[in-house]
């Protein structure tokens, strides 16, 4: 079974920083594109940042100059750095990756993360 689990959220003051990680484990060929979500409360589900396999970033313009992602594929692993944050980048942050596994050929899956909180106090 492949899971990712996110690691790193937590309380910080505003202008502060955090650093999110996200593990896949399992059998896994390849993680392809990786993304990073967040969810306020009463909000809709946005995506933050994205990065593809060959290391293109894309950022929610609201976060353009502050966030950066990267990814470490030896260790399975997306970052999220977080710089300079606001309260209203207050919210339960997800990845999500698509994967690669093979079974005899190769099948693509799509997996998120249990999420993790970012609380920045004004």
């Amino acid at each position: 079974q492949v899971q990712l689990v996110e690691s790193g959220g937590g309380l910080v003051q505003a202008g502060g920083s955090l650093r999110l990680s996200c593990a896949v484990s399992g059998r896994i060929f390849s993680m392809n594109v990786m993304d990073w979500y967040r969810q306020a409360p009463g909000k809709q589900r946005e995506l933050v940042a994205t990065i593809t396999s060959d290391g293109t970033t894309n950022y929610a313009d609201s976060v353009k100059g502050r966030f950066t992602i990267s990814r470490d594929n030896a260790k399975n692993t997306v970052y999220l750095q977080m710089n300079s944050l606001k309260p209203e980048d207050t919210a339960v942050h997800y990845c999500k990756t698509e994967v690669s596994i093979y079974t005899g050929r190769i099948n693509n899956y799509n997996y998120w993360g249990q999420g993790t909180q970012v609380t920045v106090s004004s």
